[in-house]
């Protein structure tokens, strides 16, 4: 189907600026329009440079090329969720569905667990990757590769022999005695850091030597990390709930009324400027992004470094939104916050908790689906794609900068930029759903996640631009980005730090 064209009092056909427009009609005709192609002309070789410099980064480049400590990063993931699954076989049976149904099986978390060991294999030589990727072999029942994987330690160099004697002994009955010695707990704990790794390994030497202190032990540790893991992991699905039975009782709402969202802001659509006039805009305001963005990336590769080349790149979009101010906003003799709806009209603060929260509720029960379909079909999120070193190991203040970023920051600037201004600009020259499911694409594809992130972010993009064109307001959208961020640097918080 074609989209549906539009024009308005402001032809999107016109290709030059109002300031260009509005010269004396006695004065000498300006040389504007060549500059403007000239500026233009260079500015969309940097971004088109840009784009296909990530693209190609992004498809022949590794995904834990950016990741710092790949190996402990891992162990960290893999082991806290079989920390989990422990506790959640234990749990009632209710329960227990919830989290397959929300979560994931412990099943799949295990062969999960598997793909990205081997994966990462194929990176690093790290010894421990092999020692990790044994025990899930072993658990899943992976017997003969696993001897195989044995066999071949016994012929290399230290520390492999010493973790072929453990697997060995532990999962395919060969003498603890005769080959480790008596002091089991010592070769555990030159082999494996503590977690869920070590302890799944020293139950099965304890079992197996009869060393009740050992197995206690193990046992203990085990049991606290579970408990306590299980106790986070209920408040994030209980709040998932909520937002799951508040989307349903929504949706019934939308369904009887006819209409999802109500007016909150003064913002109209199709904007006032010219859509021509916008691509310019978009196209300037992304060179010097681009090149922003560049230059932060040689930064030293450290702790605050690594924020505030975060922070750079949502500042990256400041240019762009001046641009749309000077270029856009202003000749239609707006103000920012009066072109974006961000002032919310008396009665439109009143509608606009219930907006954030519809917003919220839909997120939420799109993804679940989304992540229920992904699963039936295989496709699962890379552990890279949600993993943030500073919100796992960082200081306090560090995490606290990093939220800020996150939850403040990012919002802002993302939906000025792609509701505000590039929605806004499709909107001259397409209807309301070509618009918003460009824009939306366009928004998840800048994020470079893998299928299953992308068809997420999609969605989120989706719902935001909508509700912009029906509420006349970003502020909705901004609420309920800085809500999803927030909610996501918690969830990372409570499963792995600590």
């Amino acid at each position: 189907m074609l989209p549906i064209m539009r024009e308005g009092p402001n032809s999107p056909m016109d290709s030059v600026p109002a300031a260009v427009e509005r010269q004396d009609i006695g004065a000498p005709e300006p040389r504007r329009p060549l500059l403007v192609w000239f500026v233009t002309t260079l500015a969309g070789l940097v971004l088109l440079s840009f784009i296909a410099m990530m693209a190609w980064l992004q498809l022949t480049g590794s995904r834990v090329d950016g990741i710092e400590e790949p190996e402990r990063a891992l162990a960290l993931i893999v082991g806290r969720t079989m920390d989990i699954d422990e506790a959640v076989v234990r749990a009632p049976a209710w329960e227990r569905f919830v989290y397959r149904v929300l979560s994931s099986d412990p099943a799949e978390d295990v062969a999960e667990g598997l793909r990205w060991y081997e994966e990462l294999a194929r990176e690093s030589a790290h010894p421990g990757i092999d020692l990790h990727l044994a025990v899930l072999e072993a658990e899943s029942g992976r017997i003969d590769s696993l001897r195989r994987r044995t066999e071949e330690w016994t012929r290399r160099v230290d520390p492999l022999p010493v973790f072929a004697l453990l697997i060995g002994a532990a999962y395919l009955d060969e003498d603890v005695e005769a080959d480790i010695g008596s002091n089991v707990e010592e070769a555990l704990a030159e082999a494996l850091e503590p977690g869920w790794f070590r302890d799944r390994v020293a139950t099965r030497l304890a079992t197996r030597v009869g060393d009740p202190d050992l197995l206690a032990a193990a046992t203990a540790a085990q049991a606290e990390r579970s408990g306590r893991l299980l106790a986070r992991m209920r408040a994030t699905v209980a709040v998932e709930l909520v937002l799951i039975v508040v989307g349903v009782v929504l949706l019934v709402r939308v369904a009887v009324r006819r209409r999802a969202f109500d007016r909150v802001g003064g913002a109209v659509l199709p904007p006032p400027w010219r859509g021509r006039t916008g691509v310019l805009v978009l196209v300037w305001g992304g060179a010097i992004g681009s090149v922003i963005i560049l230059a932060s990336s040689f930064l030293p590769d450290r702790a605050y470094s690594r924020v505030l080349i975060g922070a750079t790149t949502n500042l990256s979009f400041a240019p762009l939104i001046f641009l749309a101010w000077l270029f856009l906003v202003r000749p239609s003799g707006l103000r920012l916050t009066e072109s974006f709806g961000l002032a919310p009209a008396a009665a439109g603060a009143r509608r606009l908790v219930l907006v954030i929260l519809t917003l919220l509720a839909l997120g939420q029960l799109g993804e679940v689906i989304m992540d229920m379909a992904g699963r039936w079909l295989g496709f699962s999120a890379h552990w890279t794609e949600w993993f943030d070193r500073d919100l796992v190991w960082g200081s306090r203040p560090l995490v606290g900068m990093t939220i800020f970023d996150t939850v403040v920051l990012t919002p802002v600037f993302e939906e000025i930029v792609f509701r505000g201004l590039l929605f806004a600009t499709l909107r001259r020259r397409f209807a309301v759903g070509p618009a918003a499911a460009l824009s939306a694409a366009m928004f998840a594809v800048a994020h470079g996640y893998g299928a299953l992130g992308f068809a997420a972010v999609f969605w989120s993009g989706l719902l935001w631009a909508l509700s912009y064109e029906r509420t006349g307001s970003l502020l909705p959208s901004i609420t309920a980005h800085a809500a999803d961020n927030l909610m996501a640097s918690l969830s990372v918080i409570m499963v792995l730090r600590g």
